[in-house]
């Protein structure tokens, strides 16, 4: 369990009742999408009325409220429609860890429209410091990152975009470089031709490709074949 010197307080009331849980504040994202783990995402499975005084829940009260027993259904209720109560210093590290996350998302999977270019991740930075930009803790990189680019397009020139890779792999070089491929983008198509070669479409971010094509063709060496198609 996450240590309590570590956990913040996420409060539900309703119906003149007050519920409160211990959670991993990292935590609380996984979890409004649904992914729990009891175990590790909270510093007690208990419930309280008052937390800091270590005071529990009725059972009665729980029950009236919640229609369940069910500890992972009454953890997932309290998160999605509760408050979370964060410290200055734990608001403070979870948004400037989602700021990294969101710089280096959009430095990935951008370009200069005029250059086509990749954004620099310090560029992309400083647009967003001069935006005066805010970072939502608890919403995802995706639920944010449509807003942000309306807030740097006025300042950079920049477009979201992904590229299309045609790869080719000799047969003995598939089994060692399949999960690079797959990691590095979405695999659209794939076949295996009639000489034993493995052809694939792949989709990744712009402003990434050079790096994949280079990594890929480093690893690949003459097993390898890749162009970039419209």
């Amino acid at each position: 369990m996450v240590n309590l010197d570590d956990a913040t307080i996420a409060r539900l009331e309703h119906g003149g009742h007050k519920f409160e849980i211990l959670v991993d504040p990292n935590s609380v994202e996984k979890i409004k999408e649904g992914k729990l783990d009891l175990e590790n995402d909270l510093a007690s499975e208990d419930i309280f009325k008052d937390a800091k005084k270590g005071e529990k829940a009725g059972e009665e009260a729980i029950r009236e409220v919640f229609k369940t027993d069910d500890i992972e259904k009454i953890v997932m209720e309290i998160i999605k429609k509760g408050q979370i109560q964060l410290t200055t210093d734990q608001k403070h590290k979870m948004v400037e860890n989602k700021r990294k996350i969101i710089i280096n998302t959009i430095s990935r999977e951008s370009i200069n429209p005029q250059t086509n270019a990749p954004n620099p991740p310090a560029r992309i930075e400083a647009a967003m410091e001069e935006a005066k930009i805010h970072i939502d803790p608890f919403k995802s990189v995706n639920e944010q990152i449509n807003t942000i680019l309306k807030e740097l397009k006025p300042i950079i020139p920049i477009r979201m975009e992904k590229v299309k890779l045609a790869i080719k792999l000799k047969g003995e070089a598939y089994g060692r470089m399949y999960g690079d491929i797959s990691k590095e983008g979405t695999i659209l198509k794939e076949e295996w031709g009639k000489d034993g070669n493995w052809m694939c479409v792949v989709e990744v971010p712009a402003g990434m490709y050079g790096d994949i094509i280079s990594a890929l063709g480093r690893k690949g060496k003459d097993d390898v074949e890749i162009k970039k198609i419209q």
